[in-house]
């Protein structure tokens, strides 16, 4: 199925057929989509809340997400294949179908009230962004950074939300344990190409605003310029880097486009909606990045890509690190604040 205009507050612009699914709903003779662009919850009834990576190139082992699926709706997002684990498809389904898990934050406690649970750092947002929309309503990010405050555990937040200011109180708490990063992702400091990128994250404006007050309360936080889109955003690093440094980030770091599964149909289909002239030459640029392909799963290339064109890209990113004045060093969050409730230091470290 493919959509022919964009839909207002929407990355997508159509429901992809679910690879899973045998049966899939066309759109109808009008080439309209058979879902509503309105936003539908559901109650996610998980019986665990921390997720184990274990890719050679992400950075993290133990992951929260509060929330399956993204009303964000980035265009990009490498994370809308998994809802078609839920039956969903990867398109519009992924930004408007949301799966909440009410009771995260209790999870969180009982899994790091076991005596199974080794302190590490915890990645908020691996998938979906904690800071979506809907959680300036639910707290459900609040309420889980609450339990590691308690716990003392060290998490790291990424997020393309201004809405992660509010919780400066918690995350500047564990910061004074060395337990707190925060990192803002910004893909584009042009207004107009995020909103289409991105239709319902925050400004850039508003994310360097992110970036200035989580800097000012003392919390380490730095800015991941992601995605580089070749022809299209590449161009932005130096200012981005720039701008991010200004604001008071500490570390940055990047990341190229990825386009796995139905993804890659999905920023096609963007591309025509949106950069119609841009296309050829922005796909070329993919592809010369991947291969020859619009896609590299290995853990050893897909982040940074391969050829001379990545090489550029890298060779521009120490650059403008350079320019900014950005050593690079992400902070060494600590585990050994650790405590449970009831508990000493001591007595857990010997567990």
């Amino acid at each position: 199925m493919t959509g022919s205009d964009p839909i207002k507050g929407r990355g997508a612009a159509s429901n992809p057929a679910n690879r899973f699914e045998a049966l899939h709903l066309e759109s109808d003779s009008d080439g309209n989509a058979p879902c509503s662009a309105k936003t539908v919850f559901f109650r996610d009834q998980s019986a665990s809340i921390l997720s184990f990576n274990n890719s050679p190139d992400v950075g993290f082992d133990a992951a929260v997400n509060p929330f399956r699926g993204c009303e964000h709706g980035c265009i990009y997002c490498y994370a809308r294949p998994l809802h078609e684990y839920l039956g969903f498809s990867s398109g519009l389904d992924f930004e408007t179908r949301i799966m909440v898990k009410e009771d995260v934050d209790k999870l969180l406690r009982r899994e790091l009230s076991s005596s199974k649970w080794v302190p590490q750092v915890i990645s908020f947002s691996s998938a979906t962004d904690c800071y979506q929309p809907v959680e300036r309503r639910l707290l459900l990010t609040r309420r889980c950074l609450q339990v590691a405050a308690e716990f003392r555990n060290p998490i790291c937040i990424t997020t393309k939300s201004h809405l992660v200011t509010r919780d400066i109180d918690v995350i500047s708490e564990m910061a004074s344990f060395n337990a707190a990063a925060v990192c803002i992702s910004i893909t584009s400091l042009i207004p107009e190409l995020a909103r289409k990128l991105e239709p319902r994250a925050s400004l850039p404006s508003q994310r360097l605003k992110a970036v200035e007050s989580l800097s000012k309360a003392g919390i380490p936080v730095g800015v991941l310029v992601a995605p580089v889109i070749p022809a299209l955003t590449d161009h932005e690093m130096i200012n981005i880097i720039s701008m991010a440094a200004q604001a008071g980030a500490s570390f940055v770091s990047y990341e190229v486009l990825r386009l796995p599964y139905a993804v890659k149909d999905l920023f096609l289909e963007w591309l025509q909606i949106h950069e119609p002239l841009k296309k050829e030459k922005i796909l070329s640029g993919i592809q010369t990045i991947r291969g020859g392909k619009l896609n590299d799963s290995d853990f050893r290339t897909r982040m940074r890509g391969e050829g001379k064109l990545a090489d550029q890209i890298e060779q521009i990113f120490h650059i403008a690190c350079h320019k900014a004045g950005i050593k690079n060093n992400f902070p060494s969050l600590s585990t050994s604040h650790f405590r449970r409730p009831g508990g000493t230091q001591m007595d857990l470290h010997l567990q």
